[in-house]
């Protein structure tokens, strides 16, 4: 019975693996458990795969994302890598949707109404808001478009505000960002007036509302 075993007999790739890997091999770890998870994954979970710090793996794929959504790059893609502030994931290409949908059988639909893209470009650009603020900058009733977003997962509460009453206090999603293809809330169209909720509805409508039947 060979009881002197463990070191022998384990292979030597799996020896202190996380020593061995550079920089292309951490790409490589990198996309596959993206793809495989499709999802959002955070540089948090990917460190401790990788065993370094978030920060580190936050580099290595800022510095990928370069080179993998390169337009020239030599092996043409029809998904891209996109970084979030806490998270990175593997998306599709907006321009092939028509393509996808039609391989896998999915109509188009649940794209958002007016009232509700403007309701979520008031959310957006003061975040985090209460109903109230944004019934006051639309000059309407914004229950059900509030209500709605919430549904749809693109904005969530975010805590209360303290006044008497303690109104609930919304702020956008990780969901929000992926389906209007943001990084961050700093991409964002600019403004001058962030009160002036038409500029606001067209600059969300003209650059990102396409995006928005995507995924809905």
């Amino acid at each position: 019975m060979n009881i002197e075993t463990n070191e022998m007999d384990i292979p030597s790739d799996d020896v202190s693996t996380a020593e061995k890997l550079d920089t292309p091999n951490c790409q490589k770890i990198i996309e596959a458990v993206l793809f495989a998870a499709g999802h959002p994954i955070t540089y948090q979970k990917l460190g401790q795969v990788l065993d370094m710090s978030a920060k580190d793996v936050r580099d290595i794929v800022k510095d990928y994302m370069e080179q993998y959504n390169a337009e020239d790059s030599p092996l043409p893609r029809g998904i891209m890598l996109v970084m979030f502030d806490e998270a990175c994931q593997l998306c599709t290409r907006e321009q092939y949707g028509t393509y996808i949908r039609e391989a896998l059988g999915i109509k188009r639909g649940g794209n958002l109404s007016q009232s509700s893209i403007e309701t979520l470009a008031v959310i957006a650009y003061n975040e985090p808001v209460t109903r109230a603020f944004v019934d006051t900058v639309r000059g309407v009733d914004s229950s059900y478009g509030v209500s709605s977003l919430v549904d749809k997962q693109l904005i969530e509460p975010c805590g209360r505000l303290d006044v008497p009453g303690r109104p609930i206090l919304y702020r956008t999603t990780e969901h929000f960002l992926r389906v209007f293809g943001l990084s961050s809330l700093q991409d964002l169209p600019k403004v001058e007036n962030s009160s002036a909720s038409s500029v606001l509805q067209e600059k969300l409508g003209e650059e990102i509302s396409a995006a928005a039947e995507e995924e809905l």
